[in-house]
């Protein structure tokens, strides 16, 4: 065949073939570039997150991813710098021992996220420091030297898909053990420690929105407990559910407000640089949320005017129904105060809102009033605010399921001689609306900025509180932050006269005026300080507007104390323990429906706690000092001793109460209670302690008065008081055996072998609270006093009272604000020694002669008191 032939038959075979490949080919080629760009390229950020079991949160300003175990953090570069508050607050928890459902145990941190190489570091914003604006050398040698510290790095694990926003792994900051998030609480020598348990955690529930997020979380504890060196729990298991939230602060800051030491307003401590004074100096931010007006212009008119914010209460729908109504009006009390400065609907209360997804109790955007079922008797009013400002951010109230029992008992043991509706097992509906009303709006008025006053019940006249005129228009204080609470004064007979508390007193409304007046014709905070300054000046000497700081770690004013009423204590005591003798006879027909007596058991030992609170009034004015925070150019003296001849008084009243204490266990009652130690001994024993405790305040006391009570001639009169009846030649009683025993202790401690003075550790405890007072007091919050009550008092009968407020740490124990009243160190003072000798020897020639002419049990008494006075002189 011929070549050419050959090739044409081959093209004829072939060619079709391989135009119908090319063809196939091409299409082929085609398929995959359009599979290509179908599937387009995964990016790091695709990754890292796109992956089953993803869960997000998605908001404008922190996106979060949580996945397999762990937590991604998705934030936007516009917020890198910007400040927010990173709190942690219990959600659930398996034991209400070691935490409050609803509370922040540690202060919200005030954090920013900042770009670092490769990474993103969490930093806590240093607001110490401020200086006078515009110079900008000392601004950044501030900057320097109060620099932000950095809480923790990040890995910058991606960018999202637009490197508008940068991908960081949180999940260790939410799944261990911080400390500034930890949910157990601080209690100073009870030392709460957790072994965390990192396998028994980790990650719940996220979310996020649009200036706030929430992370939440399951943290598992071992916990034990220990007081010095004794174990009162150990490796108990614990489990709390808690809630971190991180909430953007705005850019546009409130102006702060300084604080003024004479006003009982919480406050944050800065330190100010500046050339016009020498040295750094130290000034403080109220505590006060942002109020101003919608409408400026007609606020200045004097017209009533919505804020821009007002202040939103969520109300827990897990309240008793009967409780609700008066929660709500409570918080809606102090509109009162807030319309006489030109705010209306300041205060707003709504219900926990139902199928809401944005709203969390436990998120810090959310200010909340918390219903707690627990035996605790008590209720709280904790604010947390932006440092840099001052400005309240969130508030929380805890109101205690049995705190209605300790209002009850209280209301009964104070108010029954003149109140029949209250005479009986469970108040009325009407009594209980009345005191609740008065618990929460006291707990709303911390929320608002305002510390205890402790001094304003002592601005009325004692006989003022039985007038129904004074009573009705003034109630029993001029401060409901007082701890005033029901009219004991009132006696039988006394109809109509006011028993509780005002709604708001005169000196809340001044508080609220002083701390939300909006001031706009002062061009900054130094123009505003100098216009509050001028309010205070223009009350300053006038007692109603008194400011008496809480004492808690030392105890030397008796006119700013709790639980106590009017300007008198001494009239004010003999009016309250007259109204305890005539309760205590009627208790038995005043009370039905007790078929075992437990509750007219638990009302007698209310009344003897009562006799004990206006006993320790009275005692408080024995080395009193009178404290008032003063300002240079107005009326008042920082300091003033109680005067001496109500000191004398006032140990003379103590030691007749002492001698005639036995009404407290005369009842007939008695024998139908638990077998128990008789009250009356038990009283003589705290008393007598107490009156031996007095020797250190009235060095002091005597110390700084013009016309002082010495300590020869308090220990004289003690002295007296305590052998009147070997004086006298009379029977001794068992109280006089006591108080004889107990001051013979006393003259000896010179020349004793003991201790150092103060117990294991050497501290002088004479001013502070002893486990009696911390718990007739309510100085302890936590509950954890009462709790451990019987170790606690062992531990005190060994180092001396006063010993255990002396080692609880001043952040965990009382109320923050101007600080507390340290102990003054009398050392230097005390020449005490030279007369308790004295007094030994003294003691010692009566006892002998007593000896010699007394019989029976008074003789062996003495015996007993010559043999210890005998060999204590000896050996010295």
């Amino acid at each position: 065949m011929k070549k050419w032939m050959l090739v044409l038959l081959v093209a004829v075979f072939v060619l079709p073939v391989s135009q119908e490949a090319l063809a196939s080919s091409r299409k082929k080629k085609k398929a995959a570039v359009e599979k290509k760009e179908a599937t387009p390229v995964q990016t790091d950020y695709d990754k890292l997150l796109n992956k089953p079991g993803k869960v997000t949160a998605k908001s404008n300003f922190i996106t979060m991813h949580k996945l397999n175990g762990k937590l991604y953090f998705e934030i936007p570069l516009k917020y890198l710098g910007r400040e927010m508050l990173l709190a942690s607050t219990l959600t659930e928890t398996s034991d209400a021992m070691f935490g409050d459902v609803g509370y922040k145990q540690n202060d919200p941190l005030h954090v920013r996220f900042v770009m670092g190489d490769s990474c993103i570091y969490l930093k806590n914003i240093t607001t110490s420091a401020t200086i006078d604006p515009g110079n900008e050398a000392l601004q950044n040698a501030v900057n320097r030297s109060y620099a932000d510290a950095i809480v923790a790095s990040y890995k910058i694990e991606t960018y999202n898909n637009d490197r508008s926003a940068v991908v960081v792994d949180m999940t260790e900051l939410f799944t261990t053990d911080v400390k500034d998030f930890s949910f157990l609480p601080r209690m100073g020598m009870l030392s709460v420690t957790g072994d965390f348990r990192k396998e028994a955690s980790g990650l719940d529930e996220i979310k996020s929105f649009d200036d706030n997020l929430v992370v939440k979380s399951y943290m598992t504890y071992k916990v034990s407990i220990k007081i010095l060196f004794f174990t009162l729990l150990d490796n108990l298991p614990v489990t709390g559910k808690v809630t971190r939230s991180l909430v953007l602060l705005p850019e546009d800051k409130m102006r702060p407000r300084v604080s003024d030491s004479r006003v009982s307003v919480f406050n944050t401590s800065k330190y100010h640089v500046s050339t016009r004074e020498d040295g750094i100096q130290k000034y403080s931010l109220a505590n006060r949320w942002r109020l101003e007006p919608k409408d400026v212009a007609a606020y200045q008119r004097g017209e009533l005017v919505e804020p821009v914010k007002p202040i939103v209460w969520y109300v827990d729908d897990a309240f008793p129904a009967e409780w609700i109504s008066p929660v709500k009006k409570a918080i809606l009390s102090w509109n009162k105060a807030f319309e006489a400065i030109g705010f209306k609907n300041v205060m707003q209360v709504r219900d926990f809102p139902k199928n809401d997804p944005e709203f969390d109790p436990d998120n810090i955007k959310y200010t909340c009033i918390r219903y707690l079922p627990s035996t605790t008797e008590n209720a709280m009013g904790p604010l947390w605010v932006d440092p840099s400002t001052g400005e309240i951010i969130n508030a929380t109230v805890l109101i205690y399921n049995d705190v209605i029992r300790l209002v009850n008992n209280w209301r009964f043991v104070q108010t029954a001689q003149v109140d029949p509706r209250i005479r009986a097992k469970k108040m009325p509906e009407d009594i209980m609306e009345e005191s609740m009303i008065y618990i929460v709006a006291h707990e709303i008025g911390h929320t608002l900025g305002f510390m205890h006053n402790m001094a304003s019940s002592a601005a009325y006249a004692v006989d003022s509180l039985r007038s129904v005129s004074f009573t009705q228009r003034y109630g029993t204080t001029p401060s409901i932050m007082d701890y005033a609470r029901f009219n004991y004064v009132a006696q039988p007979g006394d109809e109509g006269v006011k028993l509780t508390p005002p709604d708001l007193g005169v000196y809340d409304y001044f508080t609220i005026k002083w701390n939300y007046q909006y001031l706009p014709q002062a061009k900054d905070m130094w123009e505003e300080q100098a216009i509050l300054e001028s309010w205070v000046d223009e009350k300053a000497g006038d007692p109603i507007y008194r400011y008496g700081r809480q004492q808690i770690l030392s105890r030397y004013d008796p006119s700013a104390i709790e639980e106590d009423l009017g300007d008198d204590p001494i009239k004010a005591s003999t009016y309250g323990i007259k109204n305890l003798k005539y309760i205590l006879p009627n208790l038995e027909q005043w009370i039905d429906n007790d078929p075992d007596y437990s509750h007219r058991s638990g009302l007698y030992n209310q009344i003897a706690n009562q006799y004990f609170r206006y006993i320790t009034n009275v005692s408080y004015n024995v080395g009193g000092i009178y404290l008032t925070e003063i300002k240079e150019g107005t009326p008042g003296e920082r300091y003033v001793s109680v005067p001496k001849d109500v000191q004398k008084a006032s140990l003379a009243w103590l030691l007749n109460e002492y001698r005639n204490a036995d009404w407290l266990s005369k009842s007939p009652l008695l024998k139908k209670f638990p077998m128990g130690v008789d009250m009356t001994t038990l009283l003589r024993t705290k008393l007598a302690g107490n009156l031996t405790r007095l020797k250190d305040n009235v060095l002091l006391s005597a110390h700084i008065a013009s016309n002082p009570y010495t300590v020869k001639e308090f220990l004289n009169d003690l002295y007296n008081g305590a052998f009147e009846s070997a004086i006298k030649g009379t029977k001794l009683t068992d109280g006089d055996k006591l108080l004889q025993s107990t001051l013979v202790d006393l003259v000896l401690a010179p020349l004793a072998d003991q201790k150092q003075s103060g117990g294991l550790f050497g501290l002088n405890t004479a001013y502070a609270p002893s486990i009696d007072e911390i718990l007739a007091y309510d100085l302890d919050p936590s509950g954890m006093v009462r709790l451990f009550e019987n170790k606690l008092r062992e531990i005190e009968s060994e180092n001396g009272a006063g010993y255990i407020a002396s080692q609880l740490r001043q952040e965990q124990f009382g109320t923050p604000g101007y600080g507390f009243l340290q102990k003054v160190d009398v050392k230097a003072l005390d020449n005490s020694s030279v007369y308790l000798i004295d007094l030994a020897f003294k003691a010692q020639k009566l006892i002998n002669s007593k000896v010699a002419t007394s019989t029976g049990e008074d003789r062996l008494h003495y015996q007993a008191l010559a043999a210890k006075i005998a060999k204590t002189l000896k050996n010295k």
